[in-house]
């Protein structure tokens, strides 16, 4: 399921559970709404609550924080693009090969994570473009220096180049969802019980209704959003592919 799907999923749990308890507010006998019931049931519903926001705040924190490590990896992967591919031009002209399939491998890296169409979603882990990578490597390692200046150069274009495929399982590794499933079921079934409690004793009117709906609909798009930066090369809110692409734009054929 998509992160929208998962947040119309919570909404329709969360602001369920406030008309259900508007209903069940109807439906019971005077004496379970008296004020020493609702004095218990506000106590458990602040237990409920403050155990929720410490949980979503938890939860946007680390979705965040993950968010702008890859972000910042992109970033790091795309200065070291650029920076192999001006090691290789100072080599000489026998990386030309080696710069060439650079250039196609950028291209297609591009390609797989940040795809114009959707329909198949970004591939972190593509075989091909590894190939492509260890390939670049390989040239590198059959160059012959004539003298110091080249032996140094090419010294540093291998260690960019394994920095770059070190860069590159990172992002593979850390493309998976890091929020568990039973994790998300918890909150929201939190979520629903509190919000059944606030419709318990709300007043049916119009105003109360549209007070509850707002705070549905605050509360899934928090979680939209935490399941968004989850994601951070799939859906709404991604990493930028303007650092690779500007890198790309910088490799001199």
């Amino acid at each position: 399921m998509t992160s929208f799907e998962i947040g119309l999923l919570v909404f329709a749990c969360v602001f369920g559970g406030a008309v259900s308890g508007m209903l069940i507010g109807v439906a019971l006998p005077e004496h379970h709404l008296s004020p020493e019931t609702r004095s218990v049931v506000s106590v458990a519903s602040g237990t409920i609550s403050v155990l929720t926001a410490l949980v979503i705040g938890l939860l946007i924190a680390s979705t965040k924080g993950a968010f702008d490590t890859q972000t910042k990896e992109v970033q790091g992967f795309s200065a070291d693009l650029s920076l192999l591919d001006r090691v290789m031009l100072k080599y000489g002209p026998e990386t030309s090969e080696a710069r060439d399939l650079l250039r196609r491998y950028a291209a297609l890296k591009i390609t797989l994570i940040w795809p114009e169409e959707n329909t198949g979603g970004p591939r972190i882990d593509d075989p091909t473009a590894l190939e492509m990578l260890e390939g670049v490597q390989e040239k590198l390692l059959q160059l012959t220096p004539q003298n110091d200046a080249q032996r140094w150069l090419q010294s540093r274009a291998l260690q960019i180049g394994g920095n770059l495929i070190q860069a590159r399982w990172l992002m593979s590794a850390q493309n998976e969802s890091s929020i568990p499933l039973p994790f998300l079921v918890t909150l929201v079934f939190w979520l629903t019980i509190l919000f059944t409690s606030f419709g318990l004793f709300a007043p049916r009117n119009a105003t109360a209704a549209a007070a509850l709906l707002v705070c549905a609909l605050s509360v899934s798009a928090a979680i939209f959003l935490i399941l968004e930066m989850d994601r951070p090369f799939d859906g709404l809110i991604k990493v930028s592919a303007e650092p690779a692409r500007n890198a790309l734009a910088h490799m001199q054929p």
